[in-house]
This record gives structure tokens, sequence and C-alpha cells, in this order.
């Protein structure tokens, strides 16, 4: 399996387990005393499925064969994996802590997409759009955390206290 091939493997599984995560995330606190979330979570799973649209179309036009198979190893390790189950149970700001740590290990998943030497230029421009765009929406969830848990403190767009 060339470079490409793992790495567009590797961040459309993250993609699809953020969009899974983010619709979930979004049922969740639909009915709350939050239910404004539920719209910007909305917003980032249909940007997941987007991207994971986009790089599947990438790897078809490469002749890369991205099948849904997996390790199990991978699967245990896949950040989204454990967001699903905690947000079954939990009110808006539990949401809101168990989509920050899914969008963590998206960034980190980009991250070392980026890092790797192989990876090819086209498919390097792509994943450095999208993971603005990933680093961006995390950056947004932890601010609407920090300020849900403390609503009465400003916070930059990074989710810093102001």
């Amino acid at each position: 399996m060339s470079t490409d091939e793992q790495i567009t493997k590797d961040l459309i599984q993250t993609l699809e387990d953020g969009k899974e995560g983010f619709t979930k995330a979004a049922e969740r606190v639909a009915d709350s005393d939050r239910p404004e979330l539920a719209v910007t979570f909305r917003e980032f799973a249909a940007q997941r499925e987007k991207f994971a649209t986009e790089l599947k179309s990438l790897a078809a036009q490469y002749g890369d064969q991205i099948d849904k198979s997996g390790t199990v190893a991978g699967a245990m390790h896949r950040g989204w994996m454990a967001v699903k189950d905690a947000v079954n149970g939990s009110g808006p700001d539990g949401v809101l802590d168990a989509a920050e740590q899914g969008e963590d290990h998206a960034v980190a998943e980009y991250e070392k997409a980026l890092e790797d030497r192989e990876i090819s230029d086209g498919l390097r421009s792509v994943v450095q759009r999208q993971y603005l765009a990933v680093k961006a929406a995390h950056d947004t969830v932890r601010a609407l955390r920090n300020a849900l848990a403390c609503p009465d403190a400003a916070f930059t767009s990074a989710g810093v206290a102001a």
C-alpha cells in the first residue's frame, strides 16, 4: 500500500468517525438547554462528510483502493470511538468534553499525515487545507466547552480566557 493510500484511508476513517460522533452529539443536545449546539455539530458532521468524499474521490483518481476495513488496534485508537459512547449519557457539557477529545484525535491524525515526508504534493495540499478547517472546528468546540464551563468569562476564538 502506498503512503498516499494509507494516509487517505486513515484520514477517511477519522473523518467518518467524526461525522458519526458529531451526528450523535447533535442528537444528544438537540433537546437540551443548549439546542444551538446541535446546529454547530451538524455543520461539523457535514464538513467531515464533505472532506471524506473529497479524499475518496482523490484516491479513486489515483487508482487507490480505499475500503472500509481496518484493524482492531486501529479502531481502538480512534478518538471518536470513545466519544460516541460518552455522548450517549451526557448533557451539553459532557458532550462538548467528548467532542473536544474526538477533535484532539482528528487534529493529531492530520498533523501526523502532514509530517509524513512521503506524501505526494497533490494529497498534501488537500490535507493541509482540510487540516486548517479541522483545527478551526477543534478550536470552536474548545471555545464552546470553555464558555459553558465558565459562562462569565470571555474567550478568544482559540478558547483561551481573555
